[in-house]
């Protein structure tokens, strides 16, 4: 079974499915689905819309330098059936496919290190924003400067037992 690549998004096309568009020069264009058709033949540039592998690759949303990538390429070469190369080949599927998932996660995990920074600069800014509903109404009229202290102390007046029974 031979698994075709879309043109436009790179994604795989199964026997059966998909749209094959001959060009007059007899390039051939495969496509997974009619929406990756349609923006072809509105001539959009698959590296500027946004769901496409290659706007992922450019803009560094996927992983790119991956060497076990390179066993994905297609191989028009038949080879001769070799017993030991097949076990040797289903051990390294194993290995490349646990390297591949390592550094999948170190890949999201490097993407992701500097976005705590980036939320708790966005909740300072909205705090610094939104600073009139922490505060009194009328303390912003009063001393525009103010700075809410540290701590609070809160003084409840006790109620004596004779008081509490009552209510």
């Amino acid at each position: 079974m031979r698994l075709e690549k879309c043109w436009f998004c790179s994604s795989t096309v199964y026997p059966g499915h998909g749209i094959q568009f001959v060009r007059n020069d007899a390039k051939i264009f495969r496509f997974c689905r009619s929406k990756c058709h349609k923006n072809f033949k509105m001539k959009r540039n698959p590296r500027k819309v946004k769901w496409t592998k290659a706007y992922r690759r450019l803009h560094g949303k996927d992983m790119t330098q991956d060497s076990t990538f390179e066993f994905e390429r297609k191989r028009n070469r038949p080879e001769r059936y070799d017993r030991n190369l097949a076990e040797n080949t289903l051990k390294a599927i194993k290995k490349i496919e646990k390297v591949r998932v390592a550094r999948a996660e170190a890949h999201h995990k490097n993407r992701m290190k500097g976005k705590k920074s980036v939320e708790r600069m966005q909740d300072a800014k909205e705090l610094e924003q939104s600073i009139s509903m922490v505060r009194a109404p009328g303390a912003n009229r009063e001393d525009p400067s103010l700075v809410l202290p540290e701590r609070f102390k809160v003084k409840v007046p006790q109620q004596s037992k004779e008081n509490r029974m009552e209510e």
